[in-house]
């Protein structure tokens, strides 16, 4: 049975760690809510070409790690790789257009067929915001104000540093492309394999390279900052002015780029050094032109994304969780009634266990190993008169209660 072990870049989230995880989830849901965003779920799996459209087909995400597949119908399917372009599949095909502007969160596994490391799985999980219909920088503000609150909510803005660069508009861009593009011919010797293909069809790609080599010709690459127009200037200005307002610091990174097309303007990554290598958080950017480059309307938007596995090993004081509330039959006649009673705190709103069975020492040992923080114990001289001992399990005291007034003792509990 040696050989039944989890497929490598996978792995069991056992109870006491998947709690980080939830309270991960629950931290983005309660404050998506205070900042008016609903919930939206896609499948874990599309058409492949919902990626390979957007993703394009000369990104890594598309060439080598993402899990595609024939299904038994011999339609092409992927597991999603990220969850930007299933957000933007569902605005097109469930016709969304008219409920703009459209604030979205999400959560979920996500999938990727890349080299296991702390932090980072194949099959992995991100939550992630994303706001459409909004052509000005005011929603990329408040989606980047959004996820700063986010990360102070959860205890580790001070341990992250946001970087912020402007990726300028379509003019901006494709004069920076011109200038990319007559400095790597130059040095196109030192390039690798990959980045000289990208050279052709997508050179802004080569920017994002992990190759070490191109690493060290793009570290002398012009900036993109340098070829910005006015307009792009502007829209920036007033970015970093509502950051400012709102007080979420930032550092400027003109090297913070995306080599997608449909990425504009703002590019953004909260980044930490507390994980090694691994040390981006939360990423996000806009992407004005994605929805016009799946077949939908010219729709802008702007969003982000972030690793919850990375966030849970960061987390140090997540909220304790409510410790149980033991009932402990004592005798026969005492287990229907444990039973009932169990269930009536239970819909009171206390977490409750009930054990399946042993005698008064083996289920306070019960009491003990699950962290109890009271034990409600039914012998039959408390049946006799219609109470209940509880036994506080930190001072050891132990009161009988009337049943009747059981559920308000225990509110203490809570």
């Amino acid at each position: 049975m040696s050989s039944l072990k989890p497929v490598r870049g996978t792995r069991d989230i056992l109870p006491e760690e998947i709690k980080n995880h939830r309270y991960v989830e629950t931290v983005l849901s309660e404050l998506a809510d205070r900042y008016g965003f609903d919930e939206i779920a896609t499948p874990i799996f599309e058409f492949s070409e919902v990626f390979s459209r957007t993703l394009g087909d000369t990104s890594d995400i598309v060439t080598k790690e993402m899990y595609t597949f024939e299904d038994k119908g011999g339609e092409k399917i992927t597991l999603r790789p990220e969850n930007t372009a299933g957000v933007a599949r569902a605005f097109i095909s469930e016709g969304l257009a008219q409920n703009l502007p459209l604030k979205l969160f999400y959560r979920g596994p996500m999938f990727r067929y890349e080299r296991p490391q702390k932090g980072r799985q194949r099959q992995f999980h991100q939550v992630g915001v994303e706001l459409l219909g909004v052509e000005g920088p005011q929603a990329d503000v408040e989606v980047i104000a959004l996820g700063a609150h986010f990360l102070e909510a959860l205890g580790v803005l001070d341990k992250a540093t946001l970087e912020l660069n402007s990726l300028g508009d379509s003019d901006s861009r494709n004069a920076y492309r011109a200038l990319l593009v007559d400095y790597l011919m130059d040095h196109r010797e030192k390039l690798s394999e990959d980045s000289l293909e990208r050279l052709e069809r997508n050179p802004l790609r080569i920017l994002d390279s992990k190759n070490e080599g191109d690493k060290a010709v793009v570290a002398g690459a012009p900036l993109m900052t340098d070829s910005l127009n006015s307009a792009s200037r502007d829209f920036f200005d007033e970015l970093v002015a509502g950051l400012s307002a709102l007080g979420v610091s930032y550092t400027l990174n003109p090297r913070l780029v995306r080599g997608l097309d449909y990425y504009c303007h703002t590019a953004f990554e909260f980044t930490t050094r507390e994980l090694g290598a691994q040390g981006t958080l939360l990423a996000g950017g806009r992407y004005d032109g994605l929805i016009k480059q799946m077949g939908g309307p010219q729709t802008p938007g702007t969003g982000w994304a972030a690793g919850v596995e990375r966030l849970a090993l960061m987390i140090m004081d997540a909220p304790a969780v409510p410790r149980p509330i033991a009932v402990i039959p004592v005798g026969e006649d005492a287990r229907s009634q444990a039973m009932t009673l169990t269930q009536s705190l239970r819909k009171a709103g206390l977490k409750t266990d009930l054990g399946y069975s042993g005698n008064m020492g083996k289920r306070m040992k019960r009491a003990n190993k699950i962290n109890a923080v009271a034990a409600v114990i039914l012998g039959e001289d408390e049946l006799v008169r219609n109470a209940a001992s509880v036994r506080d399990m930190e001072s050891g005291e132990q009161t009988e209660v009337p049943l009747s007034s059981l559920e308000n003792h225990l509110a203490r509990y809570r």
